[in-house]
């Protein structure tokens, strides 16, 4: 864990969504506060939106299905959004994608925010294009997202499995930013949850400062560690 003092802290309840800018140089946690929560984040150049999160060259390059400490998020320009630096929970999801506003309707019913106030029923979805709008974004620019604090694994028949109550109370995850990145996050629950009542869970945020030598794992893959020489050539800096 970054032992850094935190510069923000901000609880993002469960079924809720944000985004911000998060600074090359800086570490964000993400900590699942109740146990079963998912997070559903996509990353975006801060400078130049049309590159964001890729995730077939993020799992290509790393020979990987999952994410986990050691691991990076690339972007479809070949360069690096983060490395994961820090992992309590070991496994996150790549491939499932969001929940929508149909599927939450089927799972769980309706309730609308004019009846239930902030316990209405928004899907990931729509919690994701909330934010997207606020920074000149739409749907065509959701594209695959990763799912922290959530598990899911294919049988040998192709099947995906979700893994209920994989993530604990306390489980977290640290980021660490090597380009100045657009985080839109979603706390709507995992598309295949296994819950039958709308009950995600809260998830807190906080942002440090990254630590010397916290990228030294994840820049030990060839892939990685190429991907962080373009980000840096894009900043104008000489690497190693």
């Amino acid at each position: 864990m970054n032992q850094s003092v935190s510069i923000w802290e901000k609880i993002i309840p469960g079924g809720c969504h944000w985004s911000g800018i998060v600074r090359r140089g800086t570490t964000l946690r993400l900590t699942d506060i109740g146990g079963g929560a998912n997070a559903a984040v996509l990353f975006y150049n801060q400078e130049e939106k049309l590159e964001r999160y890729n995730m077939a060259d993020t799992l290509k390059s790393q020979h990987t299905f999952r994410l986990t400490q050691g691991h990076a998020c690339h972007s479809d320009m070949g360069r690096l959004f983060c490395c994961i630096t820090a992992d309590t929970c070991g496994w996150h999801d790549t491939v499932c994608g969001l929940s929508d506003a149909e599927s939450i309707r089927q799972k769980y019913g309706v309730a609308r925010y004019q009846e239930h106030r902030n316990r209405m029923f928004r899907s990931g979805l729509d919690g994701m294009l909330i934010e997207l709008g606020k920074w000149g974004l739409g749907v065509r620019d959701v594209v695959a997202n990763v799912n922290f604090f959530s598990k899911v694994t294919a049988d040998d028949a192709g099947k995906l499995n979700y893994h209920s109550g994989h993530s604990k109370a306390g489980d977290y995850i640290e980021l660490s930013f090597v380009m100045n990145t657009l985080v839109v996050l979603s706390t709507a629950p995992h598309p295949l949850d296994t819950q039958t009542v709308y009950q995600p869970g809260a998830v807190e945020l906080a942002l440090f400062d990254t630590t010397p030598q916290a990228l030294d794992a994840c820049l030990g893959i060839a892939e990685n560690h190429r991907a962080w020489q373009n980000t840096q050539h894009f900043y104008g800096e000489v690497t190693p």
